[in-house]
């Protein structure tokens, strides 16, 4: 368990490290803001807690890093129940980014799917169709990673 946590904590960095991240049209003041902001030892460590999980339609979510924590970055655990999604496919003004963290996904991205399995990074680009589901009969867990307008 505890290599399970640092090979997961190594790959989420990894990920936001090289997210290509567009500020689309932001100006430059999320830095002065960001540096502006008092990071604390109590601000800046979230520990998961099924009590602050949100209910979904399809199960529920977890914000590990909301829109307002930084500058429009967010890390969101979503957990779906068997043989639903989240939403049906969708295109929207951001690149975003999936993680399947347990269990088999059947992502959707332009007209094709796959199903992959855990350990697996999905790319989403801005303005292309793209949706995920759970190809399983027990829950599957995964991070969405994404940066949102401000």
């Amino acid at each position: 368990m505890r290599r399970f946590k640092i090979l997961f904590r190594s790959i989420v960095a990894g990920i936001l490290l090289t997210i290509p991240f567009t500020n689309y049209g932001q100006s430059t003041n999320n830095a002065k803001e960001n540096a502006d902001k008092l990071f604390t030892i109590e601000n800046c460590v979230n520990e998961y807690s099924l009590d602050k999980a949100n209910k979904t339609k399809s199960g529920y979510r977890y914000w590990f890093a909301g829109k307002d924590f930084i500058d429009g970055r967010t890390l969101k655990l979503s957990v779906v129940s068997p043989n639903q999604a989240t939403h049906p496919p969708h295109e929207h003004e951001e690149d975003e980014f999936f993680f399947v963290l347990e269990r088999k996904a059947k992502f959707y991205l332009d007209g094709k799917s796959k199903v992959v399995e855990p350990y697996t990074s999905l790319y989403c680009p801005r303005d292309v169709a793209h949706g995920i589901r759970n190809a399983e009969e027990t829950e599957l867990k995964y991070l969405v990673i994404k940066k949102y307008p401000k």
